[in-house]
């Protein structure tokens, strides 16, 4: 790889060149810069490597890790009904044409078309960073967590968005279970029993529901816990949930939790969790061990260290043909970028950044970066919003697809197959298709593996350096 080689200058690479003897030389690759791994990232660079002629194009991929996650399977990752090693694509192994770059992007010169990259490697070497130079640039880092200024929120929240965090939270909920069963304190056995999930949109709503259903399944192998010792709150500063699906689903999705004995709370915010207590809005205390914050995402950080035209809710503008406005050569789609919903009926709509716009967009933006390559016209984005699908757990959901309203049975079913058909690679297909008829032959997974986010403790107990892993 050309590590801090200047390309884009003089003739520029892609242009013909031509010797002292008027000979033609051999058109060099464009070099396709890819930010991100993530919806836009993985298949933008996989029609990229599909739909690219031999020599026309070089496709580097700039991700902090080496897969990319299907994040609507976090919640069953979370519950045990899928492997975490099956929610992850690897972009090495599904990219196998383009160059993988584990590192991740800290700034963005488009001005000399270079890239600043934060790798391992760097880190160990004392660089710090390396310079990527490329020739077209797809910006689609996606999102974070947004957290607000809520007092003990950075030191006892847990986030739901990347795999690591959601098998975390599988181990942290059976522990807590484990530490009610053991104590003899009912301070503590209430605090341990009580889990307070912040945010009520798809994150919280299914990671709430799928957990609740696995924890009241494993209380019955606890010999002092029974399933209605366990307290749920969903905590919404709005006054609905799920507003994907429509309000008509959303309060059906309401009544079907409030049912199951979890304490939805609507128009309620947080506002402090110090001391394991969770203080909202309404005046409550809910002492807790577990408090999940799922309430919103906010563009990367690295779009504002780019330079390039931002939203005022700081993320790219894009027009129709998925161009940042205003600049050639660079590109953008998904939660990074604010597209406009061209089948919208209210001008100056924009897309919603979620998924089911994200591979879409990602399929157009890589055939106009080709285009724009060879130098033919672009394609606008099109694509009319059909519905939303949510888990409420096993056997459980709400739909609304193209004005259809489903719950229960066919809106989970509906989900699962809808989100297998979109998950990358027929290989990731079949494993999950294969767990989920496993699962239906045999009882949960209720093992707690909590000691794997420490796995030197045991052997610095042993070296006399730690303590056992149980007391971490």
């Amino acid at each position: 790889m050309r590590h801090g080689k200047e390309c884009g200058a003089g003739a520029g690479r892609g242009d013909h060149e031509e010797d002292h003897e008027g000979a033609a030389l051999t058109k060099e690759p464009a070099r396709i810069l890819v930010v991100g791994g993530g919806y836009v990232g993985l298949y933008t660079a996989l029609h990229l490597q599909r739909e690219a002629r031999r020599g026309e194009a070089e496709i580097v991929v700039v991700n902090p890790e080496a897969y990319m996650t299907y994040q609507p399977f976090l919640p069953e990752a979370a519950a045990g009904s899928i492997s975490p090693r099956h929610v992850v694509v690897p972009l090495r192994r599904t990219l196998g044409d383009c160059e993988i770059v584990v590192g991740e992007a800290t700034a963005v010169d488009h001005a000399a078309r270079t890239a600043t990259v934060k790798t391992l490697a760097a880190e160990e070497e004392g660089t710090g960073t390396i310079d990527i130079p490329y020739d077209e640039l797809v910006l689609a880092p996606g999102s974070v967590s947004r957290a607000l200024p809520v007092p003990g929120l950075a030191d006892h929240g847990i986030g739901f968005k990347t795999v690591e965090e959601a098998i975390g939270l599988r181990n942290h909920v059976l522990e807590q279970m484990d530490i009610a069963s053991s104590t003899r304190d009912p301070q503590v056995r209430d605090a341990a029993l009580t889990f307070v999930f912040v945010g009520g949109g798809y994150a919280g709503v299914e990671a709430l529901a799928e957990l609740e259903d696995m924890a009241r399944y494993a209380a019955r192998y606890y010999h002092n816990l029974r399933p209605d010792d366990l307290k749920f709150v969903l905590v919404e500063a709005t006054d609905r949930i799920l507003p994907e699906v429509g309000e008509e689903m959303g309060r059906y999705a309401v009544r079907e939790l409030r049912g199951r004995n979890i304490d939805v709370r609507l128009g309620t915010r947080l506002d402090s969790c110090e001391n394991r207590i969770a203080v909202l809005s309404d005046g409550s205390r809910l002492p807790t061990r577990t408090l999940v914050w799922t309430a919103g995402v906010k563009p990367h950080p690295v779009l504002a260290a780019t330079g390039l035209p931002l939203t005022e809710r700081g993320r790219l503008k894009c027009t129709a043909e998925l161009r940042i406005e205003g600049v050639e050569h660079a590109w953008s789609a998904g939660d990074a970028a604010a597209v406009p919903d061209l089948t919208a009926e209210q001008p100056g709509t924009e897309c919603a950044p979620n998924a089911q716009h994200a591979v879409r967009q990602a399929r157009v933006l890589a055939g106009n970066v080709l285009a724009s390559l060879r130098g033919k016209p672009l394609q606008e984005y099109r694509h009319r919003y059909v519905g939303s699908v949510a888990s409420l757990g096993l056997h459980k959901g709400v739909a609304q697809v193209y004005g259809k309203k489903l719950k229960g049975y066919p809106a989970w079913f509906m989900h699962r197959a809808y989100h297998l058909s979109r998950v990358p690679t027929v290989n990731r297909k079949a494993r999950i298709l294969a767990e989920w008829c496993l699962a239906g032959l045999f009882k949960r997974e209720i093992v707690s593996l909590g000691s794997l986010e420490h796995p030197r403790a045991e052997f610095e107990l042993a070296a006399g350096t730690g303590r056992h892993p149980e007391a971490s």
